[in-house]
């Protein structure tokens, strides 16, 4: 069996938007009061303007840390582990209900497709009190995989 050789593609905005569009898993740091890292596994997006979008809660930690310091960075995954990723860093928007519902329907329609019932949809949202988190999206770096350094491995 060939050892995995890991590999590095840097991209630019398109190429990244077009990776990202189609993973929805992602590992969200923002930065607590004390500037250590918080983490949080999220289902994420990538909306119409080619900003990052998580849905969550106003209670939560990434919102809460996202309020105080919009600095925040995001991995997307592949489905499978050893899948190719990306980290993208970027500035976040928590927007609270009622002004996150359109984003919140968006949010819904990138990951999932089509609702079949939009007013059921936005009344759950509203009686959760649902959060959207919008990433603009600043740098990022290669689309990655990992493995073995080339150069350790004899062909």
């Amino acid at each position: 069996m060939a050892p995995s050789i890991a590999t590095t593609d840097r991209v630019d905005l398109a190429g990244l938007l077009e990776f990202a569009r189609s993973r929805h898993r992602g590992l969200l740091v923002t930065n607590r009061a004390d500037g250590r890292p918080q983490l949080s596994p999220v289902t994420c997006g990538v909306d119409g303007d080619g900003r990052i979008v998580v849905s969550t809660y106003p209670q939560r930690a990434k919102a809460r840390n996202a309020r105080r310091d919009p600095r925040v960075s995001i991995c997307v995954l592949s489905e499978d582990w050893d899948g190719p990723y990306v980290q993208i860093d970027g500035r976040a928007e928590v927007l609270d209900m009622p002004e996150a519902a359109d984003g919140l329907v968006e949010y819904f329609r990138c990951i999932s497709g089509e609702h079949p019932d939009w007013d059921e949809y936005r009344e759950a949202m509203a009686r959760q009190n649902k959060t959207l988190l919008r990433i603009s999206i600043e740098r990022w770096g290669p689309i990655a995989t990992g493995g073995f350094p080339p150069e350790l491995v004899q062909g």
